[in-house]
């Protein structure tokens, strides 16, 4: 075999290592081609496998800095075979961390120019899927079902059952679970005979799903036990938190106290894991613009640096009229790096306040809310003080999006938190945990201070519908809290007591305030809804 064939095999075993799930093993071979082969078409391929291999393990802050590396030779990149799996992979590491806009311009990149033996199969799956998670589609979207047909006439099986799991999806998400459970029974012979990781886990989860809709319970339960066998037990994704939901719902609805309550706490357990997984993917991009930032702007200082130090041997033999000049240019470079400098500290200034807040309402985010609130009771605890910590959770939030838009939606989170920061006191924490839901930790607070806040809080939602363009928006909100009185100073169980509490608000009937309270060995949970009635 002659050197390029050698190295050509190298990268294909790498590539079959890092489809396997090797990852250790497939990088040891990417970053030996990257480094020794030469090849200037083998190096690129063998990035942007070692990029999806790094987001795939939760690399996040590497993958997105190989990612900029990349983007930054894309426009050099002559291959049609080497751009398009470039742009794939790019593509999907940007749909992973939110950024939808981007990820769908990759996708369109990738049809504008197929290489030959390419059918326009991956790139429009690709686009469809950035649609779906931007919640962009429908079960009647036009392109949905021309995409299957697309990956079907292409030999695609694998790709066409992905895009039915998204279909079945969207039938669950308007609530004709009946169709969704019929189309799943449909393809599930195909995916068995096609198996993939993720179509069998999604297969199941949206089965469990369907089932449970349908109040078919025991094919509800024995379809979301399959999703835990078939995922790894140390895994945390979205599939295992709906299974453990699923679970959840089950036992509780049949009186398994005990059986809803674990499957409840491995929920709770697996949404904080996969809250905290999308956030770290959304500042790994973040941190990887920032170095690119700083980069260039270090490029630049570096170039006005050499500008001047040309100046001052150009200058050396002037005379004096000359030398006050070269003053007067030394002045204006030095102002130019002192103005660059100061640009680059207040971009890592503004990055480090954005990486505390929720984009949308410029409250804490979910992450920092976590992180502060904990850091407070700690302090809290050690000189004895109290305070109470509150779940919000809008009611029907779901109905307000799919009726008035998405737009509406928003305008509505930053309506709830405008009212409710008149009602709090500035040093009390307020964050946004994840959708509709926010959280408030009250400093200095009994239980009944608290719920007389709390229903303060409830009563102004209440009472203050949005106006916009001349349609009335009228909402409510549930409300459940907890005290370090009865609950502890561990912010573990104080979120499980006033989700409890919030979930006990929601079941019996929304639109009020649960306060938990434990006295003794038994747990009484107290009404404050309605209070000024």
């Amino acid at each position: 075999m002659s050197a390029h064939e050698r190295w050509q095999l190298r990268y294909l075993d790498a590539y079959q290592a890092s489809f396997e799930g090797d990852y250790a093993n497939a990088e040891t071979m990417l970053r030996d081609i990257i480094d020794h082969s030469g090849d200037s078409i083998l190096m690129t391929k063998a990035s942007a496998v070692l990029m999806n291999d790094m987001g795939s393990s939760k690399r996040y802050t590497e993958a997105f800095e190989l990612a900029n590396r990349l983007v930054a030779d894309l426009p050099k990149m002559q291959d049609q075979l080497t751009r398009f799996q470039v742009l794939f992979y790019l593509s999907q590491l940007l749909k992973s961390a939110g950024q939808y806009d981007l990820a769908a311009n990759y996708a369109r990149d990738m049809m504008q120019m197929l290489p030959a033996g390419e059918t326009s199969c991956k790139p429009q799956a690709m686009l469809l899927h950035v649609f779906h998670e931007s919640h962009q589609l429908t079960s009647t979207t036009p392109e949905l079902q021309q995409g299957i047909e697309i990956c079907q006439n292409a030999g695609e099986p694998v790709i066409t059952d992905s895009l039915w799991l998204i279909k079945g999806s969207l039938y669950l998400d308007e609530e004709r679970p009946d169709k969704a459970v019929a189309l799943l029974q449909h393809i599930a012979p195909g995916i068995r005979s096609n198996p993939n990781y993720y179509n069998t886990l999604y297969l199941r989860l949206k089965l469990a799903q369907g089932y449970w809709k349908l109040g078919e319970d025991d094919q509800a339960r024995e379809a979301a036990l399959d999703v835990l066998a078939t995922a790894s037990p140390d895994d945390v994704n979205e599939a295992l938190r709906d299974a453990y939901e699923v679970l959840y719902h089950v036992e509780k609805k049949h009186g398994n106290v005990t059986a809803a309550l674990s499957y409840y706490e491995r929920y709770v357990a697996q949404n904080i894991g996969y809250l905290n997984d999308v956030s770290a993917r959304t500042l790994a991009y973040d941190v990887a613009q920032q170095h690119m930032l700083a980069q260039k702007l270090e490029t630049e200082k570096l170039s006005k640096q050499n500008s001047m130090l040309r100046l001052q041997q150009a200058l050396a033999a002037k005379t004096i009229e000359t030398g006050r000049l070269y003053i007067v240019l030394l002045l204006v470079v030095l102002a130019s790096v002192i103005y660059w400098l100061f640009r680059l500290k207040r971009s890592q200034l503004h990055f480090k306040q954005q990486a505390r807040l929720d984009g949308l309402t410029g409250i804490f985010n979910h992450q920092h809310f976590i992180s502060e609130a904990r850091r407070a009771l700690h302090l809290l605890e050690r000189k004895q003080g109290s305070a109470c910590l509150v779940f919000i959770d809008l009611d029907y939030f779901k109905q307000i999006n799919d009726t008035h838009g998405h737009a509406i939606g928003d305008a509505v989170l930053k309506h709830t938190v405008a009212i409710s920061k008149q009602l709090l006191r500035t040093n009390d924490l307020f964050g946004r945990l994840g959708g509709e839901e926010f959280g408030i930790l009250l400093f200095e607070c009994s239980p009944g201070q608290g719920a007389a806040i709390a229903d303060r809080i409830r009563t102004a939602i209440e009472s203050t519908p949005i106006n916009i363009e001349g349609r009335v928006i009228m909402f409510s909100a549930s409300i459940g809290l907890a005290s370090t009185q009865t609950s502890g100073h561990d912010l573990q169980r104080l979120c499980r007591d006033a989700d409890a509490a919030l979930y006990r608000a929601k079941h019996i009937g929304r639109n009020r305030v649960i306060a938990h309270t434990e006295l003794g060995e038994h747990t009484k949970v107290l009404d404050a809804g309605n209070m000024g009635q």
